[in-house]
């Protein structure tokens, strides 16, 4: 084995690879457009994989302590093995699904600080260190989702935080190994709630709203959680006042609960 060689099976002197996205902007069940450049090293390298997906940073809770984890949750392979030539460019171009229960990133043209979801993209070299890259995209809310968080808006709550929790919520359509929350601040109106969580569990037909309501606490109790869900249809969900539903609701569950 000559020193060139040598060097490129250690990882010094091989292929490096790079991921370009046309457009950064996606939504959940929609395709994220790109290609993957491929530049070869000083010598030429059997690549025997090429493959994207796109991964998520995910609270864990492990016994007393909290921890964050990289998740892949979709994967596509981009072809076969193939040689790169040394000091050659291979480009393979790639449309990849955003899968439905896609969280969040992205609300009021602003990042929602936590969310980290991007491409990722795995090159296997034989006999080399694997090479690998990750490219940020923004996740905006799909039409029926931006009706609720919309609706939210319009009875005064305001956006406190959001996170991703490994798990699953019961009785939901949930595929994925972890789900979104988003936190509200409530408004003075709903004077006895503290704050409401959402999340949104969709496949390509209907949607899963749920949400946990944390009552405040008071004199002489304490605050306690409660849970609420409905299913929203991805088609007719624009024939709703979800604002009008939503406060209806609050409404009857918080005078149920001396909330108000």
């Amino acid at each position: 084995m000559g020193f060139k060689k040598l060097l490129a099976s250690l990882g010094a002197g091989g292929a490096s690879v790079e991921t370009v996205l046309f457009e950064e902007n996606v939504v959940p069940g929609g395709v994220v457009q790109g290609e993957v450049r491929i530049q070869g090293g000083s010598v030429a390298q059997k690549i025997e994989g090429l493959s994207v997906g796109l991964q998520a940073r995910v609270e864990v809770e492990g016994g007393e302590e909290e921890y964050k984890q990289d998740i892949e949750f979709t994967r596509v392979r981009l072809g076969g093995a193939f040689e790169v030539q040394a000091g050659a460019v291979h480009t393979v171009p790639f449309g990849l699904e955003i899968p439905w229960e896609t969280p969040i990133t992205t609300f009021m043209g602003r990042h929602l600080t936590g969310m980290n979801v991007g491409v990722s993209t795995s090159l296997a070299i034989a006999r080399a260190v694997d090479s690998s890259d990750l490219d940020p995209v923004n996740v905006h809310p799909m039409p029926a989702q931006q009706a609720i968080l919309d609706a939210f808006g319009q009875l005064g709550f305001g956006f406190k935080a959001a996170d991703l929790e490994r798990g699953h919520i019961r009785g939901t359509r949930q595929q994925l190994p972890f789900y979104q929350e988003i936190e509200f601040h409530a408004p003075a109106q709903y004077r006895g709630l503290n704050e409401v969580e959402l999340s949104f569990v969709a496949d390509d037909r209907e949607m899963d709203v749920v949400l946990e309501m944390d009552k405040k606490p008071g004199l002489f109790t304490e605050g306690s959680d409660t849970f609420r869900s409905f299913t929203v249809d991805l088609r007719s969900y624009a024939q709703t006042d979800w604002a009008a539903y939503l406060n209806q609701w609050l409404a009857e569950v918080g005078g149920r609960r001396n909330w108000l």
